[in-house]
């Protein structure tokens, strides 16, 4: 019998997902004694690790694995995340808010509410330089949807090698200045690794040329001085920022007033249980039969 603890904000969806599907060998425990595999939110099961002297096998629900990943916490077990379904809920964000910055929607919808009849000059995606820094599974979904609106797609990853044929030009982290240079939109899609911590600084910020900026990857990934000095500087034209150092963005921080920012609540991609529950079940499976898990995670790498 193999024993799984749902540790979860979503708790009762993923009981009701696990309970219909009757896993073979499968049985529920609130024991963390007794629990071989976990189902689990990552910052709530991070703090409580040591409560599971026999765990196998932790099935993340996030892609974001990075507070389990921190020095000093277990790793004495196999860790695998949630992948392959966020890019389409990342390219509706990206491009849902490029589209009313460029176009001004909200600026129109003010303007009726004012019955004031006035147009505002705009212009199109196609033929603008997208730079993505990331070039996973979710940075690839946007790169093909980036192309078919006209967009030349740029990828930064750690080789500089392209994922694939829509990244038209691909360049090394080491040479991310480089690729700033060309950018019209800059998305950083990266994870919280030591290598990414303050990526965007004021160094790199420098090379853009008045660019709009997002990050739906990990807060660590900017220096939020910097991008404040870059937004004032021109290098950055606005910031669309939905992952914070420190969430939730306590009441004080300087981004909230910015007018030249757009906060969300880390919501760019949500963890849909049922998602999540197709890649929890066939790595289940592969669990029961001792074979390689889907997405496991590198301690070492942090992704």
């Amino acid at each position: 019998m193999i024993k799984v603890k749902i540790v979860s904000r979503q708790q009762q969806r993923y009981v009701q997902l696990l309970t219909n599907a009757q896993l073979p060998l499968l049985k529920i425990t609130e024991d963390p004694q007794q629990a071989t595999v976990l189902l689990a939110d990552p910052p709530l099961i991070a703090p409580h690790l040591a409560k599971y002297p026999h765990l196998q096998w932790l099935q993340s629900t996030y892609a974001g694995i990075d507070t389990l990943i921190k020095p000093k916490i277990r790793q004495n077990y196999q860790l695998t995340n949630i992948r392959g379904i966020f890019g389409p809920l990342i390219a509706e964000y990206i491009l849902g808010h490029i589209l009313n910055h460029q176009r001004h929607f909200h600026q129109y919808k003010v303007q009726q509410q004012q019955s004031h009849w006035q147009s505002h000059p705009y212009q199109s995606m196609e033929g603008k330089t997208m730079v993505i820094i990331g070039t996973g599974t979710i940075g690839q979904h946007l790169a093909k949807v980036g192309t078919v609106l006209g967009c030349r797609i740029i990828g930064v990853n750690r080789n500089g090698i392209a994922a694939n044929a829509d990244f038209q030009q691909t360049y090394a982290i080491t040479n991310l200045n480089t690729a700033l240079t060309q950018a019209d939109y800059v998305i950083s899609i990266l994870p919280a690794t030591a290598d990414t911590d303050d990526l965007f600084d004021q160094d790199s910020f420098s090379h853009c040329k008045n660019a709009l900026f997002f990050n739906v990857g990990r807060g660590n990934a900017v220096n939020e001085q910097a991008l404040i000095m870059a937004l004032e500087q021109q290098y950055i034209a606005h910031a669309f920022i939905d992952v914070f150092k420190t969430e939730p963005l306590i009441p004080n921080h300087p981004f909230w007033l910015h007018p030249k920012i757009t906060i969300t609540p880390h919501i760019a991609a949500e963890s849909f249980p049922e998602q999540v529950f197709t890649i929890f079940k066939a790595n289940y499976f592969r669990f029961q039969r001792q074979q390689k898990l889907n997405y496991l995670i590198d301690f070492k790498r942090g992704y």
